[in-house]
């Protein structure tokens, strides 16, 4: 992906992105890149709903182990999970032991799963949704970025009805941002501008 190389150079950046590398990683290859590709989109609105009261770091150090335990987040294998596999992936110690949020991710699927068959895609659904392209923010401080939107408190309230959980409105806006639904990088952070060129996702009619 473009963006200049991590450790060679120090670019402005979003207040949010710490030295770590992973954190500094994921900010200038990934957050605010357009995603259509279902399988990622379903991975990162299920991670998003892991971090619920917890910090994104924490969950990116463990994203490795989410997908040795989450089966690949395959949705498909997911959705036929049992009481007994549920079981066995909280006893792993790879991943934040929640019962609600293991739950929900099995749930998570089948809602999933269903919305695809009847929209034929997620990405169809979700940037449809979206008008089609991301909205390109222009946030010059960290206090104009939103923790929710009138888009993400919609979007919430559609997941919802079909039966997803660990997505209220707040955590729906953070996966928008990371999926890149909008592009919230600070005017002043060197990937505001690399993001707003990359072409529009391929919406299926």
């Amino acid at each position: 992906m473009d963006g200049e190389p991590l450790g060679t150079t120090d670019p402005p950046r979003c207040h949010w992105a710490s030295s770590d590398p992973l954190y500094l990683a994921y900010h200038d290859r990934q957050w605010g890149v357009p995603v259509h590709d279902d399988r990622e989109l379903f991975e990162m609105l299920l991670l998003e709903g892991a971090q619920a009261g917890l910090s994104w770091l924490t969950i990116l150090r463990r994203r490795e182990e989410y997908r040795r335990v989450f089966s690949g987040f395959d949705p498909r294998r997911l959705a036929r999970w049992g009481e007994e596999r549920i079981a066995r992936a909280l006893a792993d110690p790879g991943i934040i032991r929640n019962r609600l949020k293991v739950a929900a991710a099995v749930r998570n699927a089948r809602a999933f799963l269903a919305l695809v068959q009847e929209h034929g895609s997620f990405d169809r659904f979700l940037w449809q949704r979206a008008g089609g392209a991301p909205r390109q923010n222009r946030w010059r401080t960290p206090a104009e970025v939103p923790a929710e939107t009138a888009e993400s408190r919609d979007l919430s309230r559609e997941l919802k009805a079909r039966g997803f959980t660990f997505v209220g409105p707040t955590i729906c806006y953070a996966y928008m941002q990371a999926v890149g639904v909008v592009n919230d990088h600070l005017v002043t952070c060197f990937r505001h501008r690399e993001v707003a060129r990359l072409p529009p996702p391929r919406v299926d009619e």
